[in-house]
């Protein structure tokens, strides 16, 4: 997979250089390029953003640049590409994000993150570039961020850890939460006793069968507890799945 980040930041994205996605990398499964916006400006003061035609707070970023800089990547992608590149612009104002959404993405050739700063990109831009990508407006949550870096770093994470030899056990993504709707049960190490604390005797009892089940009600009471709106889901989906 090509990964590219354009952003006035692209020092921000030097965090995916570390860990699974940074030996990912040395090894060849994907390529992370990060793109300094203003390297395509064309004013000494390499100037990216004006104020938003018609008045109110803020400034919006400029469209030239942007599609200066995502010419450029189109101009360097291997002609022989069966896909259309993705575009993907982080907006508060866009679907929401999820495993789901992660496990699509995962399986396109090449990705494209525009982050914006400010009040956001010019409309324009996302016009001009359904002509040229797949575009997708994408949010990680109901809440708003100085800018759509931390939000790139959060999908990069989530999207590039299911492609495969990513992660070293891959029997581990089957089981996380939300894999199936549903939370993760809670995990327990050495030693059985900590503190007082004990980790549950079914865990210790070494009959598999048992410990599937403690594990899936776990997940079930969790998933009920704390994300009502998720177990809500999950049976709607349980109910479809037998019809």
């Amino acid at each position: 997979m090509r990964i590219d980040a354009v952003s006035i930041f692209p020092q921000f994205f030097e965090v995916l250089d570390l860990s699974l996605i940074g030996r990912a990398q040395q090894q060849g499964l994907l390529s992370i390029s990060r793109i300094d916006l203003r390297d395509y400006t064309e004013d000494k003061h390499r100037t990216v953003d004006s104020p938003p035609v018609g008045g109110g707070a803020g400034m919006v970023m400029k469209p030239e640049p942007w599609a200066l800089a995502l010419e450029e990547v189109l101009n360097q992608r291997a002609e022989q590409a069966a896909q259309r590149p993705t575009l993907i612009i982080p907006t508060p104002a866009g679907e929401v994000f999820t495993q789901s959404t992660a496990e699509q993405l995962a399986g396109h050739q090449h990705l494209v993150f525009a982050p914006g700063r400010f009040e956001g990109i010019d409309e324009r831009l996302t016009d001009w570039a359904e002509e040229h990508f797949d575009v997708r407006r994408i949010s990680i949550g109901d809440y708003v961020l100085n800018g759509g870096e931390a939000a790139v770093v959060v999908m990069v994470e989530a999207i590039t850890r299911l492609i495969p030899g990513v992660v070293g056990n891959a029997e581990s993504l089957t089981e996380e939460s939300h894999s199936e709707g549903l939370l993760e049960y809670p995990v327990y190490t050495k030693p059985a006793d900590w503190r007082g604390h004990t980790v549950p005797e079914v865990l210790l009892s070494g009959h598999h069968a048992n410990i599937a089940q403690w594990r899936r009600d776990q997940q079930v009471q969790r998933t009920r507890k704390l994300r009502p709106d998720l177990w809500a889901k999950h049976v709607v989906a349980q109910q479809r799945a037998k019809e």
